[in-house]
């Protein structure tokens, strides 16, 4: 065997020791860079807000809130949280379900923290970027203050803008991921609205039945019963719900008998004038087959039995709208055959596309 020198021994030991220490000065070098934020920062980048061919041209200003991937799905996240309500359980989902067409379906008025009930129907969530008052009355007329209402209000999800904010805060994961959506990186209610207004703005329903017919595109073939309905109803129904949104956005009293127990004067509780009693916000009839039940108090349950509403059942009061008495009659006269198409037409107003798309889902 051959022998081991002290020459080879100290040769060895100079070798561990460099490599030892070109060791320790690569560990720095990762330590330094894993340290560095803004080198491993999420990028936000920009969503492109599409609108549609056939659609007019969005109200919201996007300019004061431009849309961007985190501040998007930091929205999104948001939409789904409990902590927005005072029992930690009520999100924005939970009285909006996606395949409802972001309706609380089944239940005639919202339902909120202890089982709490309000007294409206919740309306759809969908295409607020083209809209310039929100709620069944227009208490708001920015689409990023909408969310105020629901959170503060007493049946809904009970709780302060302060408490929101605080619980926010706290969280573990919240304050990093409005640094990486926002510039200043705060977690305030300017930036938590901004979020929610993203997620909120960027909900297009505008891929149904009806808008490939008018856009000519494969699937969107229609039948003659269907024909006849686009007809009827644009002829009997088109002056409120107009324009591709299949709403005028205007406040109207479209004859519904009061319900006592509720005293809901509509938008006079808003305006304070009288001329608006009983007068709500003509909602749209995209993904109508989905929304039941319908009005704003819920009280009819199916398309057919708001149809025989509007043929026999509209009540007279000093605030009805005009376009509703006709030919010394009230409502808008129609016939079985022409309910049936009408229903048939309303129901190419259903977007699949929306109501299943990832991008607004809960998980």
């Amino acid at each position: 065997m051959r022998p081991v020198c002290h020459g080879q021994v100290a040769s060895y030991k100079e070798m561990n020791i460099s490599n030892y220490i070109k060791f320790v000065f690569i560990a720095i070098l990762l330590v330094s860079c894993s340290n560095d934020d803004t080198e491993y920062a999420p990028i936000n980048e920009p969503l492109e807000f599409v609108n549609p061919t056939n659609f007019p041209q969005a109200t919201y200003n996007f300019e004061a809130n431009p849309p961007t991937k985190l501040g998007f799905e930091l929205g999104k996240k948001l939409f789904y949280d409990g902590k927005l309500s005072s029992n930690g359980f009520i999100s924005c989902g939970f009285c909006h379900e996606q395949a409802f067409a972001f309706t609380h379906h089944g239940h005639q008025f919202s339902h909120g923290i202890d089982d709490l009930e309000g007294t409206r129907n919740t309306p759809p969530i969908q295409n607020m970027a083209f809209l310039n008052e929100f709620a069944w009355d227009g208490a708001t007329n920015h689409l990023d203050l909408f969310p105020i209402i629901p959170i503060t209000n007493e049946v809904e999800m009970g709780e302060t803008m302060t408490n929101v904010i605080s619980k926010l805060q706290s969280d573990p994961d919240y304050p990093n991921e409005f640094q990486a959506a926002f510039e200043d990186g705060e977690v305030n209610s300017e930036n938590f609205l901004k979020a929610l207004g993203q997620f909120m703005a960027m909900m297009i329903s505008s891929n149904s039945k009806y808008d490939k017919y008018i856009r000519n595109e494969e699937g969107g073939n229609f039948s003659e019963l269907e024909k006849q309905g686009l007809a009827i109803f644009q002829q009997k129904c088109n002056s409120c719900h107009s324009t591709e949104l299949f709403t005028d956005n205007s406040f109207r009293n479209n004859g519904l008998p009061p319900n006592p127990q509720l005293n809901d004067l509509g938008r006079e509780e808003v305006s304070g004038a009288s001329t608006d009693r009983y007068k709500f916000k003509v909602p749209s009839l995209r993904n109508i087959e989905k929304t039941a039940p319908y009005m704003h108090d819920g009280r009819l349950g199916t398309l057919m039995s708001v149809l025989n509403f509007y043929d026999a059942g509209v009540s007279d009061s000093e605030t009805l709208d005009p376009l509703l008495k006709n030919d010394n009659r009230l409502g808008i006269g129609l016939s079985l055959e022409e309910k049936n198409a009408l229903v048939a037409f309303l129901t190419t107003l259903t977007d699949e596309t929306y109501l299943n798309d990832p991008r607004f889902a809960e998980y």
